[in-house]
């Protein structure tokens, strides 16, 4: 890949929550989201995501390969936005909630059907991946991890589930064993752990994920045809519908105010944790997480109880 270029026209926008590079030699797109004061999937960053798609369709040919990545050191994506979740649940809005879903599995849709727009896609994740950040970067055909990366589903923690996509994404590229493992427990896991797992592609030493794309595109590039033939034929072996997208996310809206105030606190407990994250503090979300799982499992030593009673 040769030293990024100026963007074609088509393509050039002036955007608050992302900003993208060109490189002209291999026709590659990489889109660097940054969002404060949580590196997270809000609405206005979403709507900039689909207008690059949107225009990326509205030209066909000109973008061969794009690349997701992060403008916020240490993390990639925290994925849904849990201060507008808080928000929207305390409204008792579900119809706001229900836009937010939407918007998600439009993005998700896009990305499903990139190879038949003609565009080979890899996610370069460069810190942590929570949520629907790890959705996200499931969702490309390649996935590059750098190794301090860490990465999980924790929503069960609050009660909730990652409704944009992460069954469907997690048991077509680990199986339903390592899917009902990660959704159910929240648990956190490293690189290396989601590499053995086949939900990760590539996992490299930190500093390394750049030249591991360069690797990825040259190495796509030559074969780019065939390769999205085959893509669009495994889209066929293991099928995943916008229906039934749709029919998860309307799930998610509706246990979405069914929250507790409990479970409304613990969201903004994690949420000011990963405003403590994208602002350079040591610690983040993934601390966070560690800590509420020590606190429940305490609750749960007091009060003599099982975990699993106080689910069933």
């Amino acid at each position: 890949m040769s030293a990024t270029s100026v963007i074609p026209a088509a393509l050039e926008r002036p955007y608050k929550y992302l900003w993208l590079e060109w490189d002209q030699e291999f026709a590659v797109l990489t889109a660097r989201i940054c969002v404060k004061p949580i590196q997270c999937y809000s609405l206005a960053a979403m709507a900039e995501l689909q207008q690059v798609f949107n225009d990326i369709s509205a030209n066909p040919g000109l973008v061969k390969h794009f690349v997701m990545a992060s403008g916020a050191p240490g993390v990639f994506n925290f994925g849904g936005d849990l201060s507008l979740f808080v928000l929207l649940v305390r409204a008792r809005d579900l119809d706001s909630l229900k836009l937010y879903a939407r918007r998600c599995v439009d993005l998700v849709w896009w990305l499903e059907n990139a190879a038949q727009v003609g565009v080979h896609t890899t996610a370069l994740v460069q810190g942590d991946a929570l949520g629907g950040g790890l959705e996200s970067a499931l969702l490309h055909h390649n996935v590059i991890f750098e190794r301090n990366t860490q990465a999980g589903y924790p929503e069960v923690l609050f009660n909730l589930f990652p409704g944009m996509g992460a069954w469907h994404l997690t048991i077509r590229k680990g199986g339903f064993g390592i899917a009902n493992d990660m959704i159910l427990s929240g648990q956190i896991y490293t690189a290396d752990q989601l590499q053995r797992a086949g939900l990760v592609d590539l996992v490299v030493d930190v500093g390394q994920g750049e030249s591991a794309l360069r690797k990825i595109v040259r190495s796509a590039h030559p074969r780019l045809r065939g390769t999205l033939t085959a893509l669009q034929a495994r889209r066929i072996a293991a099928p995943i519908t916008y229906e039934s997208l749709q029919s998860v996310v309307e799930l998610w809206a509706v246990s979405a105010l069914r929250l507790k105030d409990r479970d409304l606190r613990l969201m903004e407990r994690l949420a000011r944790a990963q405003v403590r994250k994208v602002g350079g503090a040591a610690e983040g979300a993934v601390e966070e997480i560690k800590r509420i799982e020590l606190d429940t499992a305490w609750g749960f030593e007091r009060t003599g109880l099982s975990e699993w009673s106080t689910l069933t």
